[in-house]
């Protein structure tokens, strides 16, 4: 079974909404304006390209991501690796045909057969709401966070509100750097 993983900028009020200076939100832009930029801080985002085989993601972040990934070098493994984009409503004329192999998925049982198939991880990039069905459905394995020392309020949160039961995680790798950001990798447990 292959290994989902949930990564994310994330405040420590747990807002996700607009990190990188997405129009029309009164915080936008926070990972980079907020706090000093500190590589070794990232290095997680780099060994997550290195390390995924497929990238899920969900209609708006796709639709936010599409137009600027496929030219930046800095996300240049992604190109060449299969996307999935869980959508209702998106078809393949929408889809952009500079990024690769793209397929849409339209529903949360589709993803669960996706981590049935052979192959490495998969990482969910952006997409808050996909997040909560994801995590809802019990299908998320693993949480990459970067914790930025920010309050922001208002904003879409990663994690979903449902009442549940109580999902234990495990701490497996973390970091604090001196601008103040946290990295917290957890494991899932089943």
């Amino acid at each position: 079974m292959r290994t989902l993983i949930s990564t994310a900028f994330v405040s420590l009020d747990g807002v996700v909404e607009a990190p990188g200076g997405e129009p029309g939100y009164r915080n936008s832009g926070w990972t980079f304006k907020e706090v000093d930029f500190l590589p070794e801080a990232f290095e997680i985002k780099g060994r997550e390209q290195q390390e995924s085989t497929a990238v899920l993601m969900g209609r708006t972040s796709y639709e936010a991501f599409s137009p600027v990934w496929p030219d930046m070098e800095e996300f240049a493994r992604y190109k060449t690796m299969p996307k999935y984009v869980v959508s209702t409503t998106l078809t393949d004329d929408d889809l952009v045909t500079n990024w690769g192999e793209t397929t849409i998925l339209r529903s949360l049982d589709e993803v669960a057969a996706l981590k049935q198939t052979e192959g490495g991880p998969i990482t969910v990039h952006g997409s808050a709401t996909l997040n909560h069905g994801l995590s809802d459905a019990g299908l998320i394995d693993r949480y990459h966070l970067l914790v930025f020392p920010l309050l922001l309020g208002n904003g879409k949160r990663l994690f979903s509100t449902t009442d549940k039961d109580t999902q234990k995680l495990e701490l497996v790798e973390h970091d604090v750097y001196s601008n103040g950001l946290q990295k917290q990798v957890f494991d899932v447990i089943r």
